[in-house]
């Protein structure tokens, strides 16, 4: 690198967000395929970040909704997170670089299956207040938003909502507490998201971290296709 500026930059440590749960299963054979693996096992560790192979590179582990956060204000270079969280993220400070094509589903509507279309205003329970609203007015729909962090298909049960907005994955949840799918709003897939200040400074490095992933990405869909 010499002792030139930009080889300084481009050396510099590189943190990277990952969202715990399913998409961390998800993310970390990608990242394996990057040639960065941390080193120790997350999965047996209460710590939240972690050095790995790539001595300039360190993982965050955090929930979802915090990971666009610590990317926008640049305490993390990169993210990973679900497209349902970037959609509801007020902020603009990260460019969303590569579709992972993992930990997929669909944000939806759901509302009780024996429930007629309700005419006129609609209260709707989800998590997902900015989408939700920003939905039923594409549709011309008056509605009600009320914010809730779990527990959504009760709300309609006990009369709290008419319809939710939720993730759906297999369904059987929704089906297991008398409800039905009813609109896809938007396919969801996790997202690797960069800071823009980052960008900038750690264009190299975070260059070649995603070409790497880009890699990891086709070969793991390769062997899901069967070549």
């Amino acid at each position: 690198m010499g002792g030139d500026r930009t080889g300084h930059i481009e050396m510099s440590k590189l943190t990277i967000a990952l969202t715990k749960g399913r998409i961390l299963k998800e993310t970390l054979p990608l990242l394996e395929g990057a040639g960065i693996e941390p080193l120790e096992d997350i999965n047996k560790s209460r710590k939240l970040a972690f050095d790995t192979t790539s001595p300039d590179v360190r993982l965050l582990i955090l929930r979802g909704v915090d990971v666009p956060t610590y990317v926008e204000f640049g305490a993390a270079d990169v993210g990973v997170s679900g497209k349902d969280i970037l959609m509801e993220h007020s902020g603009n400070a990260f460019y969303e670089l590569l579709d992972l094509n993992i930990a997929k589903c669909r944000l939806m509507t759901a509302a009780k299956a024996d429930a007629l279309p309700k005419v006129g205003r609609l209260r709707v329970a989800t998590k997902y207040v900015n989408v939700a609203k920003a939905y039923y007015s594409r549709l011309g729909r008056q509605v009600d938003v009320i914010k809730l962090y779990g527990g959504m298909e009760l709300a309609p049960i006990m009369g709290l909502a008419d319809e939710i907005v939720d993730i759906v994955d297999t369904g059987n949840t929704l089906i297991a507490n008398g409800l039905e799918a009813r609109e896809t709003i938007a396919h969801i897939s996790s997202r690797l998201i960069v800071n823009k200040a980052s960008m900038k400074l750690k264009h190299f490095q975070i260059e070649a971290l995603v070409d790497a992933i880009g890699m990891s990405v086709n070969d793991l869909a390769g062997l899901a296709d069967g070549g």
